[in-house]
This record gives structure tokens, sequence and C-alpha cells, in this order.
């Protein structure tokens, strides 16, 4: 499997000047460790998969900091934190750029870590499975917005292609391009060590095959307004568990939950979030769409498209190095809904997603659900046309490979 450049190797460029440590999150397979290896050349690794190495920087790290000076990169960093205060002694002493480089999973667990330990010597970065971008190697980096400015530097950057090939595989790299790989054994096998290896550093879940339902009932609801009750009577689980739960699937990047939009003039909004998962070839192996063509024919098409856009839109993001905190959707109790908000400099811009090609005026009346309430920029009905077309005089039908 030849090696495909990462976006975010762009942003190390900038970071890298100006921090002692840099610092890669991500689930499992996403190709932090791959990224870093090709990004750094000829440096020194070392695993914490490696007991020994792990067992050593836990109970004696300083000797560990002694015996591999840098530059030096460290992967599975989450298996020993114990490290980081020794980091940062090192940092501090010899002043100097680029001494370490670190990944790792469980992004809140080493988010927390890294930023008590580290303030102010690292710079954290997080990295999604392959965007439709990177697939493509199509060489641009900038956020998607929905705007006559970024549309004009997207255009002839833009390449055509099945994206249900991507949705129904995922995005994790060894399982997109790589052609002699079985998707059931791929992700049977991925969430067999997903559950033995983060899940039990995290908590001890008690019952493994209802968690694996857990997975499976929250993969059916993707695209959907959280409801925790229901899940909750579903799996068969008290809502704390559930609770409990979700909140490892998102430290652990295996979910994502997009926030509600509110002001102090949205009283009649919704209030819980929509759910996600941020690898959709996953959620296809937990739904059990065992081919493209059916998860594509299926009845959850709109929902798995949707899932889709919006995690293309995040990595758009997180792919520059810029945390993706200004998105939501919007859902009042009169049922109009938005399924995108991105808000930028204080105006917001809508977006519908459609897995249609023939997107109409009658797709984008919810737009106006905001206008007394916000400032409402352009907007889009992200959908499979085969090219831009005005639908109103701020709302554009944008194809889904220009995100």
């Amino acid at each position: 499997m030849s090696y495909v450049p990462r976006h975010l190797e762009k942003v190390f460029e900038e970071a890298r000047h100006g921090k002692s440590v840099v610092a890669v999150t991500g689930a499992r397979q996403t190709g932090k460790s791959t990224m870093l290896h090709n990004y750094l050349g000829d440096i020194k690794e070392i695993s914490f998969d490696d007991v020994r190495q792990r067992n050593l920087a836990i109970t004696d790290p300083a000797l560990f900091i002694g015996e591999n000076l840098p530059p030096l990169f460290i992967d599975e960093i989450q298996y020993a934190p114990e490290i980081l205060p020794f980091i940062k002694i090192k940092a501090d002493k010899q002043k100097e750029k680029n001494m370490y480089f670190l990944s790792g999973s469980q992004k809140f667990n080493l988010m927390k870590n890294m930023t008590e330990s580290l303030a102010g010597r690292v710079a954290i970065f997080e990295l999604l499975g392959f965007s439709m971008r990177e697939f493509l190697e199509v060489d641009f980096t900038i956020p998607f917005l929905p705007t006559k400015a970024y549309l004009e530097k997207r255009a002839g950057t833009v390449k055509q292609y099945d994206i249900w090939e991507h949705v129904h595989k995922g995005s994790y790299p060894e399982m997109l391009i790589s052609g002699d790989i079985d998707w059931n054994f791929f992700y049977s096998d991925y969430i067999k060590t997903y559950i033995e290896r983060d899940i039990y550093q995290l908590t001890q879940i008690g019952d493994e095959l209802k968690f694996y339902r857990f997975m499976e009932v929250l993969a059916a609801r993707i695209g959907c307004i959280l409801n925790l009750n229901e899940v909750c009577k579903e799996v068969g689980v008290s809502h704390s568990t559930a609770e409990r739960w979700l909140s490892i699937l998102r430290v652990s990047n295996i979910v994502y939950l997009l926030r509600p939009y509110a002001n102090n003039l949205t009283k009649r909004a919704i209030r819980s979030p929509k759910l996600y998962f941020l690898d959709t070839g996953l959620a296809a192996y937990l739904t059990h769409w065992e081919t493209k063509d059916v998860l594509k024919s299926g009845a959850k098409s709109g929902d798995f498209f949707e899932n889709f856009v919006l995690t293309e839109i995040l990595k758009s993001y997180y792919n520059a190095g810029r945390e993706p905190n200004n998105l939501y959707y919007y859902r009042d109790k009169d049922k109009r809904e938005i399924d995108v908000l991105i808000e930028r400099n204080g105006i917001l811009h809508p977006i519908e997603i459609k897995k249609s090609s023939n997107p109409n005026k009658g797709d984008c009346t919810a737009f106006t659900a905001l206008s007394d309430k916000a400032t409402i920029g352009e907007g889009a009905i992200v959908c499979r046309c085969d090219e831009l077309m005005p639908i109103t005089e701020k709302v554009r039908a944008i194809p889904v490979e220009w995100i």
C-alpha cells in the first residue's frame, strides 16, 4: 500500500517551528503513526505498544527520557501519560523546537493530560480518516463554506467519483485504499481490538455484548436527534450506563454529537444533539449493510449520505488545523430543521443535505426559520447534482465533491 500524503502535514510546517512538542490524536486506524513516520523521516521512534518501553516510561520516566534523547517520536502515548511532565522538564531545559512528536487515541484523556502537563509547549491536532480530497489527492486545504468566495477557489480542483464506495468502505486508510482486505473481517477485527484495548483502558464496561448492541443501536440512528431514553430501552441498560458508554464512544472518536444552535431568541429550538459516526464504514458494518449497492438503495441511504457529508465538512476543518466548533444544526418545535449551520464572523450559513440530484426551492424553505433571530448568509443544498446550480438568490446547489 503506497503512502498517500495527508493534508494535516501542511499544518505541521507552521506548528513545528513554534513548539517543542507536536501531538496528533485520533481514533485507531486513522493513520496517525503512518503519517508521522513518513513526515518525520529518519528520527527515533518508540511505541508504547512495546510493553518493555511502556513499563520503563511508567515506572521510571526520568530514566526513559534520559535514555531516549530528542528528536523523538512516541506512538500510543495514552498508555503512559506519566511521561508527559518529564517531557515538559526536558523541553524547558533545552528550549528547542521539534523535540518530541506524540500520537495516540482517546482524545479527551490525552488533551487533558497534555494541556495540564505541556501548556504552552505543545501543538495538538486531530486526524480523522481519509477525506475525499485526500483520497483523490486534491491539493486544496481551505475549510468548507458555502460561499461564492470559497467556490471560486475550489473550482478547478474538483474530481468526480463514486462516493458510495467511500461511504460503504469507510475512511480508515487501510480499508479504503487496499484492494485485498475483506470488509467484514476488517470491521470485526476493528471492533474487537477497540473493545479489548481502548475501552478497557477507559473503563470496565461489564457486559461486552450489551456494549456492542449499544453501538449497533446508535449506528441505526445516525443523522437523527439523539433520544438516549429510547436507546436505553432498546439495549436494556440504565440511563447512567448509556451516558457513560456514549461518553466513551465520543472520547475515543467513534461518534460525533452535533450541537443544536441556540441563542436568546431561539426559545422553541430543540436542545438535544444529533448523532453521527465519524466513520460511515463502521456504521454500515454495525447496521449490516454489506455492499455499497444495498446501502445506496436502502432505507437508510439518506442518513448515511448526510453522515458522510457532515464528516467531510468536519475533516476540512480538522485537516486545516482548526477545531470545527462553529458547526451546529437547528430544529424547532414546528419541525423546521436545518441540517448544518456553519457560523463564521457572526453570520450563519445554512446547509441542507440531500442525496438526490435534482434539488429545488422547497428543500431550503427551513432556512427562513432563523431569519429574525440571526444574520443569515449564503447557504447551500449539498447533493448529488453534477454542477453548481442557483436555487435562490442566496442558496446554491453544491455537488458533494465540492466540499
